[in-house]
């Protein structure tokens, strides 16, 4: 942004509207005037409303205002940064053993501090039973509740559907039995188990018969 800036003699339009040093408005004067007046106090004239009509100049320190310019930029882009997140895809007959990995990598990166997606991809016809999309997401954002809370409520787009989950506030590590930081795949291991806990794997459909009929049920 700084270095489109026209500055002292770049400046070719006739008349300017000037604000000075102090943040006065001095008002329309010609260009050449106002160029005077910013090299009198040793400073230098910056368009910086060139779309205005007339431009809008300042008299300051180009430098100073340049750097000022950049720091913004630079915090602008920091907390822009800060805002990204991380995914972790998930499809509707998803196996446990995979999804107890999906949730061991999701519930790193909430450890870590970053905000997490977690989607879940619809196939086929499967896009008409959406409401069991919706089950394992929020089944899986309850197994990862001890790392994060969710931050956006499902929402279908196109044929995915998806939450946002934010880590939340670290909390000491747990200590094994003999004292002991609890490692890594303690962790994954506790994920295993409350995933099989909660049945997150919605059941698969009863396979037809050749007929098309369904397999009838044994009596007691």
């Amino acid at each position: 942004m700084a270095k489109d800036l026209r500055i002292n003699e770049m400046i070719r339009i006739r008349e300017v509207r000037i604000i000075d040093d102090e943040g006065q408005q001095l008002g329309v004067m010609p260009t050449f005037k106002a160029l005077a007046l910013a090299q009198e106090k040793g400073l230098d004239l910056v368009e910086v409303a060139p779309t205005a009509v007339p431009p809008v100049c300042r008299i300051l320190d180009y430098g100073q205002y340049k750097y000022e310019l950049q720091k913004r930029e630079r915090e602008q882009k920091k907390k822009q940064k800060s805002q990204t997140f991380k995914e972790v895809r998930l499809a509707v007959k998803i196996d446990v053993h995979d999804l107890k990995t999906k949730a061991r990598r999701a519930a790193e990166f909430l450890d870590k501090g970053d905000r997490v997606k977690v989607t879940v991809r619809f196939r086929g016809r499967e896009i008409s039973h959406s409401n069991l999309g919706r089950d394992l997401l929020m089944r899986t954002a309850e197994v990862l509740a001890e790392h994060g809370i969710v931050e956006r409520q499902p929402l279908l787009e196109g044929r995915s559907m998806y939450i946002v989950m934010a880590p939340v506030e670290k909390r000491p590590e747990k200590k094994s039995e003999n004292g002991d930081a609890a490692s890594s795949a303690d962790a994954g291991d506790t994920i295993g188990d409350a995933i099989a806990a909660k049945s997150l794997v919605p059941p698969r459909e009863p396979a037809a018969s050749a007929s098309g009929e369904a397999p009838a049920q044994q009596g007691s």
